[in-house]
């Protein structure tokens, strides 16, 4: 395990901010200051994990599932990733504030103190849970709030800093969504959930590493060992082919394992191979050079989003074209 000296525990500078933030709150509008505390909750990558969730749901009924049932999963789905990603911000701030890809986060610009964010981030995490448990079931409550904690405690607070393993096995907690999904219509866990659990599990290293590989200087600076950071970019680009390929064999899992119909498994075949192509063009160019500009990594991370977008969206129309 390779190990990163941390920086200053981010933990126990909860209130030390507090008078900036104050002088800063006092000159932002009401608006900057929501807009600050969304941002905490960064939506983006919500709106990522619910995309995981509600077609699973569809795929689950075999249909169109009941519409409250949906509404209660993405509420309280979107409260409990808020409330991880806000304690992610709380505890990273001390690096957010020296990457060029965070610096513009709300804590680094103290539009919200530590304390305040540690105290929203406990508020939905509660919220949430209690959502689920009530209108939807314990199951994907406690399935929620394990995915929650996995991501804060054992990714954010173990992790991160410590090991180029670090996306890899805390990658685990986006994988919950689909799980929460199925769990949400029908009450129980079933091998369907865990072969789109673990397509998520294998997507998500390629996915991050290309972010990565394009910001590795920022990760590199606040000793975070990412594995662009402590890797030549032709490993990385090998490592993400690899990664791509048992990602595309798991997804068509799903066509045995679940009975589809026939277009599930043409879209994830399709969608798998483009998927290929990028990642080794990709790798390719890595084994050239070591210039950013002409690897592209940014290119491999925008289609991994559309990849993953357009997989799900397949799982969620299946049932309903495949009759």
């Amino acid at each position: 395990m390779t190990h990163v000296g941390q920086s200053a525990s981010a933990p126990s500078r909860a209130g030390d901010d507090s008078s900036d933030d104050s002088a800063e709150r006092g000159r932002a509008s009401l608006k900057d200051v929501v807009a600050a505390y969304v941002g905490l909750t960064k939506p983006r990558v919500i709106e990522l994990l619910l995309l995981t969730t509600v077609p699973v749901m569809f795929f689950a009924a075999r249909g169109v599932p009941e519409v409250w049932l949906v509404v209660a999963t993405v509420v309280g789905g979107t409260l409990s990733a808020g409330s991880a990603s806000a304690f992610n911000c709380v505890y990273d701030r001390d690096i957010d504030e020296q990457m060029r890809r965070t610096r513009r986060r709300a804590l680094p610009r103290h539009m919200v103190s530590a304390g305040s964010a540690l105290v929203f981030a406990s508020v939905l995490a509660v919220v949430s849970t209690v959502v689920l448990a009530l209108w939807v079931n314990w199951l994907s409550a406690a399935l929620s709030l394990g995915a929650n904690a996995f991501y804060v405690l054992i990714y954010t607070m173990v992790l991160k800093r410590r090991t180029t393993q670090n996306i890899v096995w805390g990658g685990l907690a986006g994988c919950f969504p689909a799980m929460i999904g199925w769990t949400a219509v029908t009450g129980e866990l079933a091998w369907t959930p865990v072969v789109l659990f673990m397509v998520v599990f294998f997507w998500t290293p390629p996915h991050t590493w290309a972010l990565a590989l394009r910001y590795r200087e920022d990760y590199a600076n606040v000793d975070v060992p990412m594995l662009p950071v402590v890797k030549p970019a032709r490993e990385v680009g090998r490592q993400i082919v690899l990664y791509s390929w048992v990602m595309v064999a798991t997804s068509l899992l799903l066509w045995p394992v679940a009975g589809t119909g026939w277009f599930y498994p043409t879209c994830a075949a399709v969608l798998g191979a483009v998927f290929l192509v990028e990642a080794h063009k990709m790798w390719g160019r890595a084994k050239d050079t070591e210039s950013l500009s002409l690897i592209k990594p940014m290119r491999l991370f925008h289609s991994s989003n559309l990849y993953l977008s357009l997989l799900f969206v397949s799982v969620a129309l299946d049932p309903l074209i495949s009759r």
